[in-house]
């Protein structure tokens, strides 16, 4: 898909035309007349009576006579009549003297506008503009002309090498104002996109719709129908001359899709006949999680659209209290979750998962499996059950694999599939598009996987699949527990042995959870080494509390006046409690209570209290313990008596937002002194004012600083929030029953 073209600011129009008057250009020519766009709203339509009723509803200001007329000294004209129509028409265009006008269309078939374009108008091809608006409504014709109709909705623009650059930018500009979401596609990915999306779902519609009518019994079978069946055809109520011309237009396709489904068809009658009830199983439950990742794609969409259409954003306002008290437990540990999910559908047998975080960016590698084929069920209160396809089961995804804003989930599936006999593509959201991937790829490219990345190392990540590994040796140049995580997977299938030492210890649920699946994992001090002699055996798995949700509550209870708090079930994995040591060096009062295992997991309650803090000089080797934890240890730093200072994090810089910058930022903005290093911070703690801060969408930014309003002079007011959902569901509820008084605006 190409780049949207910048905004455009056209002169108002004088001439507006509009060829054909249903619900779309009927629509279109009353969102540009009340908008006040163009001087003039022209339309014609063969339909008389159609005219005098868009005359009469002020659709149009008037309607021409003949096609001379309707174009003459038009700025604009824009053919909203079936596919077919159009191609009839266009050699009566050609025969116009169109002056200056552009030219688009809003049909959903575009390669053979484009042909018939080419052949009937090849000197006009520049000035042709094809489009697609993708709206509707139940209802249709010019009386169904609503000037809102566009408002959030898609409209697919196809320009070609020969589009002038004026011409596109007329017609994005709008579309844009009328309050459209426009995007630019190829001719041929668009009606590919189509085929699938829009055409086959109606050709299927048509098809049950007659099939049933023709059977005798059918007055019962409509006299029943419950509201599935009336969804399901609903959109066999569709213009049948429109659709078609849809058909016939975008045969190939159309044909290509339905050749798709039918294989599926098959299948599935087959699975039925012999009574597969494991097939049908897998192809529900994917089909039901795929229509749940749909939903949320299009609920982004709307948050985005929302979002760029409005002047606010997710805010939370948090204010300043002196007591916190209870009993929490926050959502299960993401990392652990991540893993449950990757060794789980690798393994053989059926594995169990409770207390798995549901979360955007652990659900992100739920679906990333789901669409190699895994049958996963689930997650239902934070069971997820992964019926595992083994070590070579996984299958090659029908597309690109969406990771939304998980760097983890990206990092760790690149060593997993750089060793697959497929291809593949990886994908994310605008953040994770912005963060280094080089890190992996540059030592799985030494192990002879073929990678190519974005533009300076970064995402979408293409992987060429088939291409046989080879075990090495890796001297890691920062500690990173996805990056030996990384090839640690790829390891599993490399020939020889993979090793890689870490410059500093880093979370080790990697090589735990392998031992817990029974495929053996040697560490032998900073070095974890890996053989392709194992396999996974499925097994059940506890997730533990995340110590990462659970630093805010430490943080926030340590920094409250009078506190008491106790959170239960929390991981307290040695690679994991860099929180815990530093704040106890700063002078926190922590206890760990009713310490056990689970799983291969030390977990244990943590109990924390009211504590006055000094500032210190943070141990480098604790920096990699704790690394996420720092957004919320800068605000203990700014609670402090004295001068902190962290080295060694350079890291933070290139999560999901230049941690040290925007912490320093939001921190000074709050009356405290902070000053920013290469690779760390210097804060020293005084006291917090109020103020409104920005988290630039990073979702641990934005929990810190609710923690930092609780010794604030007044109400701190936090922007940018739409991201606590990625990692931490309940963080508002949870933090609400504790005491802590924050409130989404």
């Amino acid at each position: 898909m190409a780049e949207s073209t910048t905004e455009f600011n056209y002169p108002k129009l004088d001439k507006v035309t509009v060829i054909g008057l249903g619900l779309i250009g009927g629509s279109f020519a009353k969102a540009i007349k009340e908008r006040g766009l163009s001087q003039q709203v022209v339309g014609f339509d063969k339909s008389v009576d159609t005219c005098q009723i868009a005359i009469q509803n002020q659709v149009i200001d008037h309607s021409a006579a003949s096609l001379i007329d309707a174009c003459q000294n038009a700025d604009l004209i824009v053919l909203a009549i079936p596919i077919l129509a159009v191609e009839k028409l266009l050699p009566q265009l050609a025969e116009l003297d169109l002056g200056k006008a552009v030219i688009t269309d809003v049909g959903s078939v575009k390669g053979n506008i484009v042909d018939a374009v080419r052949l009937a108008m090849p000197d006009q091809l520049s000035i042709f503009v094809p489009g697609h608006p993708i709206a509707g409504s139940e209802r249709s014709g010019i009386e169904a002309a609503n000037s809102e109709l566009f408002v959030n909705h898609k409209v697919i623009l196809t320009p070609n090498d020969q589009t002038s650059l004026t011409a596109l930018q007329l017609v994005t500009s709008i579309w844009r104002t009328l309050g459209a979401d426009v995007e630019q596609m190829s001719v041929e990915h668009h009606d590919e996109i189509l085929a699938a999306t829009s055409h086959l779902p109606h050709l299927l519609a048509y098809g049950l719709v007659d099939c049933l009518a023709k059977n005798h019994d059918n007055l019962d079978i409509f006299r029943y129908a419950a509201g599935g069946f009336r969804d399901f055809t609903r959109i066999a109520g569709s213009d049948p001359i429109m659709w078609h011309d849809i058909f016939l237009a975008n045969k190939k396709a159309v044909l290509a899709v339905l050749d798709s489904y039918m294989q599926e068809l098959n299948g599935l009658y087959k699975a039925v006949e012999e009574k597969n009830g494991t097939e049908l199983l897998d192809v529900f439950t994917r089909a039901k999680a795929a229509r749940g990742h749909f939903n949320k794609i299009l609920e982004d969409r709307a948050n985005m659209n929302n979002k760029s259409q409005q002047p606010t954003d997710l805010i939370f306002i948090a204010k300043p209290v002196k007591k916190l008290s209870g009993q929490l437990q926050v959502p299960g540990d993401k990392s652990i979750s991540h893993r449950s999910i990757i060794f789980g559908s690798l393994a053989e047998g059926v594995t169990t998962v409770d207390g798995f975080l549901e979360g955007e960016d652990a659900l992100a590698t739920l679906q990333a499996f789901r669409d190699m084929g895994v049958t996963i069920d689930g997650p239902d209160e934070g069971r997820v059950v992964i019926h595992g396809v083994g070590m070579r089961g996984l299958k090659a995804p029908s597309g690109a694999v969406y990771l939304g804003n998980s760097g983890t989930s990206m990092r760790l599936l690149a060593g997993l599939l750089s060793a697959q006999a497929f291809s593949s593509v990886l994908t994310g959201d605008t953040s994770l598009s912005k963060r280094p991937m080089n890190r992996v790829a540059k030592p799985l490219r030494e192990m002879g996987a073929v990678i190519e990345t974005g533009a300076e190392g970064r995402p979408p990540l293409s992987i060429e699949g088939g291409h046989l590994l080879t075990g090495m040796h890796y001297d890691m140049p920062m500690a990173s527990a996805q990056v030996k995580s990384c090839l640690l997977l790829a390891g599993m299938y490399a020939s020889g042995e993979t090793s890689v030492t870490e410059p500093a210890p880093t979370r080790d649920h990697t090589e735990r959870m392998l031992r817990g699946f029974g495929y053996p994992v040697e560490v032998n001090g900073s070095t974890v080494t890996i053989k392709p002699e194992g396999k996974l055996t499925a097994t059940n798995i506890h997730v533990p509390a995340d110590i990462s949700s659970a630093a805010f509550f430490l943080v926030a209870a340590t920094i409250a006046e009078q506190a008491d708090l106790t959170l239960t079930h929390v991981g307290v994995n040695p690679t994991r409690t860099g929180v815990l040591d530093i704040l106890k060096l700063m002078g926190a009062d922590i206890t760990l209570e009713n310490e056990r295992e689970v799983g291969g997991e030390p977990v244990a309650d943590i109990r924390v209290r009211s504590a006055k803090l000094k500032g210190i000089q943070i141990p480098e080797e604790l920096v990699p313990l704790a690394i996420d934890e720092f957004p919320v240890l800068f605000v203990a730093a700014a609670c402090a008596e004295g001068t902190t200072v962290l080295t060694g994090a350079a890291e933070l810089r290139v999560k999901e937002s230049d941690r040290i910058q925007v912490m320093a930022d939001g921190l000074i903005t709050l009356g405290i002194k902070a000053e920013p290093t290469a690779d760390g911070i210097i804060i020293e703690g005084g006291q917090i004012t109020s103020g409104e801060v920005w988290s630039h969408e990073d979702h641990r930014i934005a929990m810190s600083f609710v923690v930092a309003s609780i010794r604030a002079q007044g109400d701190v007011r936090i922007r940018d929030c739409e991201n606590v959902a990625t990692s931490f569901p309940n963080f508002l509820e949870l933090a609400q029953q504790c005491g802590i008084n924050v409130k989404q605006e």
